[in-house]
């Protein structure tokens, strides 16, 4: 690998890092008020669609629809689109900190589907992630006195559960992009099924669900500032993949929940404590050593 690709692939690892980690501040300041989270995703998922339209138009890649893109496409846009509406729900009532960090340590809920349904091995080093994952939501589990009311905490354990349901749909999102690349499915092809999946699922989600559905100029703000990030998530990590090796651009990428934490303290939206940094450092450790695994 030629050290100015991996330099390229790097930058952009860190670009979409960055991006992750904004997202999941402005999903934190989205949940703060009671606000329709369908119609937020539904919103996003226009956003994206239209993004990812424009890229395959200006890039001239031929849209390819058969089968397996479709099949993959739409069961991998399933679990994307329940696992952020689980992580929307989840952040109105436990901090960014540990929502961001349960739902960016997915990789340990891939080893675990992977192992269950894939027959992968679980060797020394993916056990040690494991726990080291572990470890880093157990020193994060701890309800905020800043950022949550009394009533809040009594639905504490709830909200976080449903943190860990919103980490293993994001998990069973990466297993089955996998397979549908080893099924030759056109990863294009995924990504626009799925942002669809976005704008059905959350219409679905705010008709069905939450008995609402209404777009106003401040979600619809929300949902433009939140879709182009969810593209640029994407669109950046494929860029580092594409000219980078994935054991070493992906772990960065993965590590956007450092990022997340940083601009909630910056911004006030909860306070840093040694708790939390070293619960930062040690989800660190647990992404390198499952990385380290998987190489």
């Amino acid at each position: 690998m030629k050290a100015p690709a991996m330099s390229n692939a790097i930058l952009f690892a860190l670009l979409s890092l960055f991006s992750a980690g904004l997202l999941d501040v402005v999903y934190k300041r989205y949940s703060r008020k009671d606000r329709s989270r369908g119609t937020y995703v539904f919103g996003i998922g226009v956003v994206w669609f239209l993004l990812q339209t424009a890229t395959l138009i200006i890039s001239g890649e031929s849209l390819v629809v058969d089968l397996p893109s479709i099949h993959y496409g739409l069961f991998a846009g399933l679990c994307l689109t329940l696992s952020n509406l689980l992580l929307l729900e989840s952040l109105t009532h436990i901090n960014i900190s540990l929502g961001s960090t349960v739902y960016r340590l997915n990789t340990i809920g891939v080893v675990v589907l992977a192992f269950l349904f894939l027959g992968e091995d679980l060797g020394s080093l993916k056990l040690l992630g494991v726990g080291f994952g572990i470890v880093a939501v157990g020193l994060l589990y701890k309800p905020d006195p800043d950022s949550l009311t009394t009533k809040k905490n009594n639905h504490f354990l709830l909200f976080f559960l449903i943190a860990v349901a919103a980490s293993l749909f994001r998990a069973g999102y990466g297993v089955i992009t996998r397979g549908g690349i080893l099924s030759h499915a056109d990863p294009q092809t995924i990504l626009l099924i799925c942002s669809l999946c976005w704008v059905v699922g959350g219409a679905l989600y705010a008709r069905i669900r939450e008995g609402r559905f209404r777009l106003t100029r401040k979600k619809a703000g929300y949902a433009l500032a939140s879709g182009v990030l969810v593209f640029l998530v994407v669109a950046f990590l494929m860029l580092a993949v594409k000219y980078g090796e994935a054991s070493i651009v992906i772990p960065i990428a993965n590590m956007s929940f450092v990022m997340a934490m940083i601009i909630s303290v910056v911004l006030k939206y909860e306070t840093f404590n040694f708790r939390k940094g070293a619960a930062m450092v040690v989800a660190c450790f647990a992404i390198a050593a499952l990385t380290l695994a998987a190489s």
